[in-house]
């Protein structure tokens, strides 16, 4: 409370409580156990992330109106706000492709996408700023120098992130330190970057390089695919078997 990030806080329980209850739901219903089932208006299946768009708009809003009048009432809102993210996030997949994929192997882009932003909010809980962002000594030239060094720092997070090495450029947004190998090593062999300057389609393709980039792939990248993956179906589920009820989601 002392550093202003209650509010903070209360979207970050939210949104990860929310996440887990309503993994825990959906396995449930896929599993046909008790009275967990869909929710149906005739017809219509209605995706729970139409109550996360409801819960997120209701807790921005309302927090907007409560921000400077009520910190107590401000934290609520903020945890309103987190459980409607949950929802949203955990359709992510839906969202991207524009049809239902949660239990396909697509549907693991809305388990990493709830992943970055638990991941994102801790590192601001802890008091992290994002791209080396402070304060200058108010001279024109630190604030050039600040702003330099935001720039440089993102120019380096976005050939981070262009060289498909996701986690490194995120983590590099709060610890610059990690861009420069980020941006300087070789590229993932699937990465846009990969596809610019080292496919067999590029300007001037580099096989040599592409072939060492899918060494290192198969080496070091896919056994930790291989555990990242099985974390994410212990607490979501398998997502590339079928529903027992369809070939829908539940």
């Amino acid at each position: 409370m002392d550093t202003g990030r209650l509010p903070l806080f209360c979207f970050f329980v939210a949104l990860i409580a929310a996440f887990l209850f309503t993994r825990v739901n959906v396995r449930l219903i896929r599993a046909r156990v008790g009275w967990f089932g869909n929710v149906n208006v005739g017809e219509m299946h209605i995706h729970h992330v139409v109550f996360g768009v409801v819960l997120t708009l209701l807790g921005g809003v309302s927090g907007l109106i409560v921000s400077g009048v009520s910190d107590g009432w401000y934290a609520v809102t903020a945890a309103v706000f987190g459980v409607g993210a949950a929802l949203i996030l955990d359709e992510f997949a839906l969202i991207l492709h524009l049809r239902d994929v949660y239990w396909e192997e697509e549907g693991r882009a809305s388990v990493d996408a709830v992943f970055i932003a638990v991941a994102i909010t801790g590192l601001l809980l802890l008091g992290l700023r994002p791209l080396g962002w402070g304060d200058s000594d108010g001279t024109p030239l630190g604030a050039w120098l600040t702003a330099g060094f935001i720039v440089v720092n993102l120019g380096l997070a976005v050939i981070t992130l262009l060289k498909g090495k996701l986690w490194t450029g995120l983590a590099g947004l709060f610890l610059p330190v990690l861009l420069v190998p980020g941006a300087l090593r070789l590229a993932r062999p699937g990465s846009p970057w990969a596809h610019w300057f080292l496919a067999p389609g590029a300007r001037r393709p580099r096989p040599h390089k592409l072939a060492r980039a899918e060494r290192r792939e198969e080496r070091w990248r896919r056994p930790v695919i291989r555990a990242k993956i099985a974390f994410q179906e212990f607490l979501s589920g398998r997502h590339d078997l079928p529903s027992t009820r369809r070939r829908s989601r539940r």
